[in-house]
């Protein structure tokens, strides 16, 4: 009987993860760990730094080549996707994928590493990410920070968000939380823009994912899963400029696509630019990011990051 009731499953989401009765959780792709390393061909370095370290939350600093002492870079909060589930910042995926952000668009990367569902529920990237937020904006305002790569080579006053699937709207959320919430990152942290990589939104229909992982407010309509239907919310985003990347067959590219009308129609103040990779596929920078269509993708973000207004 106990091994019967032990293969019982409670709730399943295809490609990520299964929960059984008896409390376990099958996670259907394991990320690898890869260490942070300097590479001898870009010159970027990389470092790991514990932020919170009752929580696991970690940041993977990237600092591009470094031509003079004082030199300062736009200074980019990134956050990897994986349906909130799965995937890592240390991961071969995303460990490759921020040395040639980093590397290509000339920018110092902050890569977030937070707790995954369904092991932690939801709003515990959030609050993991937004703890990422607060660090950073310690480095800004005073003399609080310690880093010495943000404390010397930050541009404060060009930051920018960034992800990409789950990971893009994870970047939306503290965009929003930047733009309304009490708890404020201070004046001398510019936020110009965000770069939504694929997004992963809601539909208005029930969401297998967000069903689960957030207990507190399942619903379709949750401003953090569907922004697009909250448009007085969207409206008071602070940034001035938004890019929104998706794939001709990405099986979520609709979702991109209504944020873009979303923003258009609701009074933001901001510059809104809808790019897509033509028949390319969710993800596909990551899986193939030699590719030309990868190649076009990392230019459109290298211009997107060099703007400071």
């Amino acid at each position: 009987m106990d091994s019967v009731s032990s293969s019982e499953i409670e709730y399943e989401v295809p490609m990520l993860f299964r929960v059984y009765k008896d409390g376990r959780i099958e996670k259907f792709r394991k990320h690898d760990f890869v260490p942070p390393s300097d590479s001898p061909i870009t010159g970027v370095r990389s470092k790991d730094v514990v932020i919170v370290p009752e929580n696991n939350v970690i940041v993977r600093l990237y600092l591009p080549k470094i031509t003079q002492n004082d030199q300062k870079f736009p200074l980019l909060v990134y956050v990897h996707g994986g349906g909130f589930a799965i995937e890592s910042a240390f991961s071969t995926y995303y460990d490759s994928y921020l040395h040639s952000v980093a590397a290509e668009t000339n920018v110092l990367a902050v890569s977030v590493e937070y707790r995954l569902a369904p092991e932690h529920k939801i709003p515990a990237c959030y609050d993991d990410s937004w703890a990422v937020m607060k660090w950073v904006s310690q480095h800004a305002n005073g003399e609080q920070g310690t880093e010495p790569w943000l404390k010397s080579h930050a541009d404060f006053s060009r930051v920018f968000l960034s992800g990409d699937s789950a990971g893009a709207n994870i970047a939306h959320n503290m965009m929003m939380r930047a733009s309304v919430d009490e708890d404020k990152l201070g004046d001398d942290l510019r936020i110009v823009g965000m770069a939504l990589i694929q997004p992963f939104f809601g539909n208005n229909e029930p969401d297998r994912i967000w069903s689960y992982c957030c207990p507190e407010n399942p619903n379709a309509d949750d401003p953090r899963i569907n922004p697009a239907a909250h448009p007085s919310l969207l409206s008071k985003l602070a940034c001035s400029k938004i890019l929104i990347c998706t794939g001709g067959k990405d099986f979520i590219r609709d979702r991109g696509w209504t944020y873009y009308e979303a923003l258009k129609k609701c009074g933001w103040k901001g510059q809104v630019e809808i790019k897509e990779s033509e028949g390319e596929e969710h993800v596909f920078h990551l899986v193939k990011p030699t590719c030309e269509n990868a190649k076009d993708l990392m230019k459109w973000l290298a211009d997107f990051f060099q703007q400071s207004s």
